[in-house]
């Protein structure tokens, strides 16, 4: 890798974009090259050699030179120009399952921020309906891919070409779930409950009838019940059938952030202290990961925030526990977490940029 390496991102316009080139305008390391942004243009903005980034999100204005960069029309030959090291992309799944085998092809690392590349089960891929699934293409891609969770995978993810950032829910609940599943204290068999909720944001920038103001506002919502995405990460990550866990999402009236409620029962009575001693073991180098010793976390906490915050409550009896995770969609569960996987990739501390 150069010296100065090179950035460029492909799908700038929407809200997790937006939040990756804050990051990484702002990233020391990342000073003297700041990213590509390309995308899709019209032909006239094409014609003007793209739209200036300030345009688009002026909240990314300041005095280091913002108002030069724009937002340019998408070419191979563009990224191959500015020579770029690690291209991140925001872009819808499909786009992704055609754009990050090229990429690969031609040297770059790729740091996904859609589902296309998490999940390594048929099975479970099937919700999203890939056209390509099942060909050796498609296969020979997957198996270079690393789910992106520092947490679980950062030896794997520094070495990774193609790391596939996890998705907002399934990070809030694999972080909290995976320490007590992983050291064999939860008692599958009685089921755990996974009850979630996220700010509209977390339905991306594109409006639909259930983002509307007048249908999200002073309401809370429950969908994607047994059929969300996220679940495949879950299964796969922590380790479980479909059995053994019920995720429900929910769409809370506020702009961002996740709070996820989970209740697990155990094999033998736990203490609380035998919990934290667990949580602060796995977590030990894990800078990201904000433990809450004598409260619960609230979204007001991590909104905003690069951390993933998890407290918890054992029950008097020391047979159940109730666990709350909370982030920011956008931020933990989407860019901040892609900025720290492009640190490990790199080899940069993990938090630089992010605390």
């Amino acid at each position: 890798m150069k010296d100065a390496v090179q950035t460029a991102v492909v799908g700038v316009t929407g809200y997790a974009g937006a939040e990756l080139a804050r990051l990484l305008l702002r990233h020391p390391r990342l000073k003297s090259a700041p990213p590509v942004f390309a995308g899709r243009l019209d032909e006239k903005d094409a014609a003007l050699g793209g739209v200036p980034l300030v345009e688009i999100h002026p909240q990314l204005a300041d005095n280091n030179g913002t108002a030069a960069l724009k937002l340019q029309l998408f070419s191979w030959q563009l990224l191959a120009e500015r020579g770029v090291d690690v291209l991140f992309l925001a872009t819808p799944h499909e786009q992704s399952r055609e754009w990050v085998p090229e990429a690969l092809a031609r040297g770059m690392r790729v740091i996904d921020l859609s589902g296309a590349w998490r999940l390594n089960s048929a099975k479970n891929r099937a919700i999203y309906a890939f056209t390509d699934d099942g060909t050796e293409h498609a296969a020979g891609t997957q198996s270079k891919s690393v789910y992106g969770l520092p947490e679980l995978h950062r030896t794997r993810i520094a070495d990774a070409h193609l790391v596939a950032n996890p998705g907002c829910y399934a990070t809030s609940i694999i972080l909290a779930l995976r320490p007590l599943v992983g050291a064999g204290i939860v008692d599958l068999a009685a089921g755990i409950v996974a009850d979630s909720k996220s700010g509209v944001s977390g339905s991306g920038k594109a409006p639909s009838a259930k983002t509307h103001y007048m249908y999200a506002a002073d309401n809370l919502s429950a969908y994607g019940v047994f059929a969300h995405r996220h679940t495949g990460e879950l299964l796969e990550q922590i380790g479980l059938s479909s059995a053994q866990i019920v995720f429900t999402p929910h769409l809370l009236p506020i702009p961002r952030g996740i709070l996820s409620t989970i209740y697990v029962r155990f094999l033998k009575p736990q203490t609380r202290e035998s919990i934290v001693q667990l949580y602060r073991t796995f977590f030990a180098d894990s800078p990201m990961v904000r433990l809450y010793d004598n409260t619960l976390p609230q979204i007001q906490y991590s909104v905003r925030t690069n951390y993933a915050d998890i407290g918890f409550q054992v029950s008097p009896d020391g047979r159940r526990a109730v666990i709350v995770s909370c982030l920011d969609n956008l931020l933990k569960g989407a860019s901040g977490q892609a900025v720290q996987n492009l640190n490990l990739m790199l080899g940069w501390g993990e938090a630089e940029g992010l605390e």
